[in-house]
């Protein structure tokens, strides 16, 4: 199960990159609609950031099966996750912030990076807790 935590993490972070690619062509955090931010920079790049910092403890858990990594993971993805579920929930809103951003977004891109997002989180979960 382990292994498929890293499978679920891989496929939602290549997800990821097209989203960040689109963001940056656009203007990343520079560009600016009715004085608000399509999304602000730093939810944009924190998301990714503790993504990997997440994954690098949990390669850590796999290399190691010391507990403190798996639980580390699962503190940093959650994180990393309400990041995100504020980006999906800002670009699903409406309002200000939606009309900016949904424009010409990938919806097969963000619908996969979120559910297996979502995936790896619940995957994390369940293991950091029923280990010992």
């Amino acid at each position: 199960m382990h292994l498929a935590v890293l499978a679920a993490w891989t496929v939602s972070a290549l997800a990821g990159v097209p989203l960040m690619v689109r963001w940056l062509a656009d203007g990343g955090a520079r560009r600016r609609v009715a004085k608000v931010t399509r999304f602000p920079g730093m939810l944009i790049v924190g998301h990714p950031a503790l993504a990997v910092a997440g994954l690098g403890l949990w390669i850590g858990f796999i290399l190691t099966q010391e507990d403190r990594y798996a639980w580390g993971a699962l503190a940093v993805i959650t994180t990393a996750a309400l990041l995100g579920f504020a980006m999906l929930t800002r670009w699903l809103g409406g309002g200000r912030h939606a009309r900016g951003a949904s424009r010409g977004r990938p919806l097969t891109a963000i619908l996969l990076h979120a559910t297996t997002g979502l995936s790896t989180f619940v995957l994390i979960m369940l293991i950091a807790t029923t280990i010992r």
